[in-house]
């Protein structure tokens, strides 16, 4: 007997156009199967799409290089034919008496006709549903079957407009699917409009009776003391008698390594007729004090196992089913106080601060490896929310189990966006897609594949545009919200209150999450449908703090500038590309930058608004080359988004409820809107926002120059202190103060203290101000931020001599090695004499912080000045014990140089250790996790840093460390 289970196939899969295969699905399934990858059979991409196959064998470039895009030929050109692809493979399975094989595909664009072992099957359209075809009666005898799935393109791929535009020509909004494959102003269109099977395809045995689609549900009461777990699941019964089953729920949670406690363990009998579905709800599980689920920077993302098996008598266990569940309550509605929508977790209310995300890869090569590090970058920003933006993807389940993992609430959007259903040039079809019916199955089918994960937060009708009337009232009426998630007032659990209630709330097609009709509505935005979001370009630092920045609650979309560092756009450009934008003086002072062609195509978005914003880059003086540029875009960047955070927070609760940046990440080689590029390479950006959003944090208000303390956390700040010092680009501190006896309320930010530098005499016109904010009775410091600033109508210019200072650094780090895996410890000292001794707070003594799971390097208290290799040693060794393999010992390198000053903006990359390198040869390890980077230290000052990082197997890694008064090549390897 074969064992039940899933099986995925994954791997073995050729490809081929259709018009060169002269050959039947029926022949391709019996007499005439391809022996391999000879033409016009290729090795295939799958889960993908043919044009991901196309690239993988270089049939054609990488579009995502250069200009080379535009050398592949468009659907649109070619004809759907052209992208009309085979895929074929084979799999083994030989089934005993009353075994099922299940054929399934997560996801195929658009339409297939599948064969298997001659016999034909029709999928029908739609990109996202699932198709699962009981297959048991057409396997081969002998276990070895071949199956071939002949994929057809979406029915309208559309044509791209000269100019291109939002979504094309928009025809892609007919059928339901990804919208973004036309072109958008961020993205070059995708020419096979992501044509394929795109998702997982497997096969899974069971016996006579399958579980299908569980629903879990959890519901709270006596302050989150008691919760109850309930839980309802489809049976399908596929033999020709009365099944008699034992159907068992069993819930565990891990303790530590391997070892899980079974929480609650039940049994049910049931008789279920021949050939028949039903429906099966629990008895409701009771738990007392469950461990919570939280969103990230609110506490522990904990998760219980589900596990549901059915036994079926004369069989035995018949299928099996699991699912990691987190208990918790999302609720939200509008805050009177300021319009926006306000989200409440657990009871708890949740500032948002996210971003918006596409998809991971623009040729829908999907992976959870990349899930993963996409996840916990988001996590590392300290971000609580991304949304799924309409134009892309129903976002996967591997996608929603890492964001389970690391904390992220979800907003999902359904296929629906204003440019392609509504507006736009030419005007688009405000009907949507053509076919409802459709549209309505893939939401449908959708709900049930991600309703079980904690993370999804809520559901949303469309972007800048609510779906079509029909279709709009029926996602309202199928997710409606069961009576006890209506309002935020919890209800007592008697027999009165659920006489009323019929149903369980597991029997609910969701019934847990508000539905919101467009991404404009409701408490987003104006709430009205009015094009109130963005705007979307360079702004003036201070423009984020001031009242008349943004007027609404909630804006779900803000955007700015993304250029990633300069080896990035080595490695996706040729040396033409290598060109920066050249500078052009407007006649009103200001400048706008002329990109070249390859950054035009690549959507480059500008530093400089004429009229509104100076030139961010230009602030630090004319860029030289594409390093200088890069390397001036990453300040910039690191300020942008850091005062774009700042500048809500500041106003949390009293103006705004939440904000979500436009965007996070690039599905492809762009130049805008992005922490980290389409390589994995974070942009200073990226620490910008990590610095901002992290859950407690001092921060100085650029419009009125108040110090400001932000308390996310449920609890309240007491007997804290905060460090403020200036210091110049002499390396003097001409101003340094101590506020202490302070107090911060939880889940508020309050002013503190207005700086008076550099109202004081004969201010620095360029000077860098360190906040510290720490506990008095340890000196533990809970948030640190450094700022560089200049005074009103400056610029940074002088910051450009400031790079020949040679600041004497102490850098000391030792590596440990898990398999393929590296985690390197560094500590950076600027080890320059101290120009005043003041200070309270140099040992640096960072206060332990909540993470998840990793090893965080905030709670080491790094050595100082003065103490002894020794001391350093035997400190590491307590740190790493948890390691297995350590790989040499404790290495110490100085940096000579003879100026006093700040160490500026530091930063760390991994390379290959490669003697043989070509000049521009990209050899960055990607990706790489830092605990913080593009830093800056003053006099006395040590910044541990945990650097980890998988490496290629025979590659030997290197860690780089650079700046901007830093020019040497120190190492560790």
């Amino acid at each position: 007997m074969a064992s039940i289970g899933k099986t995925r196939l994954d791997s073995g899969w050729l490809a081929a156009r259709s018009t060169e295969v002269s050959l039947s699905g029926t022949q391709l399934t019996t007499t005439h199967p391809p022996s391999g990858p000879t033409s016009p059979w290729l090795n295939a991409v799958v889960p993908g799409t043919v044009l991901a196959t196309l690239v993988e064998n270089k049939v054609v470039p990488d579009p995502f290089y250069g200009l080379q895009n535009e050398t592949i030929i468009d659907i649109a050109d070619s004809g759907r034919e052209y992208y009309t692809f085979w895929f074929f493979t084979t799999f083994q399975s030989k089934l005993s008496g009353n075994q099922h094989l299940d054929l399934n595909f997560r996801g195929i664009n658009y339409s297939a006709e599948v064969y298997l072992n001659g016999h034909k099957k029709v999928m029908p359209k739609g990109m996202f549903r699932r198709h699962s075809l009981d297959v048991t009666d057409i396997l081969h005898p002998d276990g070895q079957n071949l199956l071939a799935v002949l994929v057809h393109p979406p029915d309208h791929p559309g044509r791209i407009p000269p100019k291109g535009g939002q979504g094309g020509d928009h025809e892609i909004g007919k059928d339901v699917a990804t919208q973004y494959v036309q072109g958008w102003d961020w993205m070059a269109p995708i020419r096979d409009r992501n044509t394929g099977i795109w998702d997982e395809v497997s096969v899974s045995i069971t016996g006579p009776v399958k579980i299908i689609d569980p629903h879990l549900v959890s519901s709270f009461f006596d302050d989150y003391k008691r919760a109850y777990l309930h839980a309802t699941t489809e049976l399908e019964n596929r033999s020709a008698w009365v099944a008699e089953c034992s159907l068992n729920i069993q819930v565990t949670t891990g303790i530590e390594g391997n070892i899980c406690l079974v929480e609650h363990l039940q049994t049910q009998h049931l008789s279920i007729p021949a050939g028949s579905q039903v429906q099966y709800t629990f008895p409701e599980l009771f738990f007392y004090k469950p461990d919570l689920w939280w969103p990230n920077g609110m506490g522990k993302q904990s998760l219980y196992n589900v596990h549901i098996t059915i036994d079926v008598k004369g069989y035995g266990e018949s299928d099996a089913w699991s699912h990691l569940f987190g208990f918790r309550k999302i609720e939200s509605h509008i805050d009177s106080a300021t319009g926006g929508r306000l989200f409440k977790v657990n009871g708890q209310p949740i500032f948002i601060r996210g971003g918006n995300w596409i998809l991971s890869d623009g040729l829908l090569r999907l992976s959870k490896e990349r899930y993963e590090t996409d996840i916990k970058f988001h996590a590392d920003m300290n971000f609580n929310m991304i949304r799924c933006w309409g134009g892309g993807l129903a976002e996967r389940p591997e996608f929603y189990h890492y964001c389970d993992i690391y904390g992220l609430l979800v907003w999902q959007e359904f296929w629906i966006t204003g440019d392609v259903d509504g507006r736009g040039d030419p005007v688009s079809n405000p009907n949507g897609p053509q076919d409802h019916d459709l549209f309505l199955i893939c939401a449908r089918d959708t709900v049930k594949l991600l309703r079980n994960h904690p993370s999804l937060a809520l559901w949303v009708g469309g972007n800048e545009q609510v779906p079509p009337d029909d279709i709009n009232k029926a996602l309202k009426n199928d997710l409606r919200l069961y009576p006890y998630f209506e309002n935020s007032n919890e209800i007592s659990k008697s027999s009165e209150d659920l006489s009323v209630v019929p149903k369980d709330p597991s029997q609910y097609l969701d019934g847990t999450r508000v539905y919101i009709q467009g991404s404009l509505w409701d408490g987003f935005a104006d709430g009205k449908g009015g094009f109130t979001d963005g705007p979307y370009e360079i702004q003036n630092p201070e423009a984020f703090f001031k009242n008349d920045f943004y007027n609404h609650g909630f804006n779900p979309e803000v955007g700015s500038v993304g250029t990633p560092v300069a080896e990035t756009i080595r490695a996706t450009m040729p040396q033409e590309g290598w060109q920066i934008p050249l500078i052009k003086k407007l006649p009103n002072g200001y400048t706008e930058e002329v990109p070249n062609p390859i950054w035009e195509y690549h959507k480059y978005i500008p530093y400089s608004k004429p009229k509104k914003c100076v030139d961010q880059i230009e602030l630090y003086g004319t860029p030289k080359d594409l390093d200088d540029f890069c390397l001036k875009a990453q300040l910039a960047n690191y300020i942008q988004y850091r005062a774009l955070l700042e500048g809500w927070t500041s106003r949390m609760w009293s103006k705004y409820t939440g904000v979500l940046i436009w965007k996070t990440q690039n599905p492809w080689t762009g130049l805008r809107g992005q922490f980290y590029d389409h390589l994995l390479d974070q942009t200073a950006g990226f620490y910008g926002c990590r610095c901002a959003a992290e859950p407690i944090h001092v921060q100085l208000n650029l419009a009125t120059y108040f110090i400001e303390v932000v308390n996310t956390t449920s609890e309240e700040l007491s007997n804290i202190a905060i460090e403020a010092s200036v210091w110049d680009l002499e390396g003097t501190c001409p101003y340094y103060k101590v506020f202490e006896n302070l107090s911060a309320p939880a889940k508020k930010t309050v002013p503190i203290v207005e700086m008076k530098y550099p109202k004081s005499k004969n201010p620095k016109p360029v000077f860098f101000l360190l906040l510290k904010l720490y506990h008095t009775s340890d000196f533990g410091i809970l948030s640190r931020n450094f700022y560089w600033l200049h005074l009103s109508g400056g610029d940074y210019k002088l910051l450009e001599p400031y790079r020949r200072k040679k600041i004497p650094l102490k850098i000391t780090s030792k590596v440990f090695i898990k398999g393929s895996t590296y985690e390197i410890e560094m500590h950076v000292e600027n080890v320059a004499k101290r120009a005043d001794s003041r200070s309270l707070t140099y040992m640096n003594n960072f206060t332990a912080k909540q993470g998840n799971g990793d090893f965080d390097m905030a709670s080491v208290e790094p050595a100082t000045g003065g103490t002894d290799e020794k001391h350093e040693v035997s400190l590491f060794q307590r740190i790493f014990r948890c390691f297995t393999k350590e790989n040499g010992s404790l290495k110490v390198t100085e940096v000579n140089g003879a100026d006093v000053g700040v160490a500026f903006f530091l930063h760390f990359s991994v390379h290959a250790l490669k003697t043989d390198h070509k000049e521009g040869e990209d050899t960055r390890i990607l990706p790489v996790h830092y605990s913080d980077n593009y830093f800056s230290l003053v006099p006395g000052e040590v910044m541990p840093i945990k650097i980890t990082f998988k490496v290629p197997l025979g590659v030997t890694p290197r860690v780089a460390l650079h700046g901007w008064n830093y020019h040497g090549r120190h190492t560790v390897h």
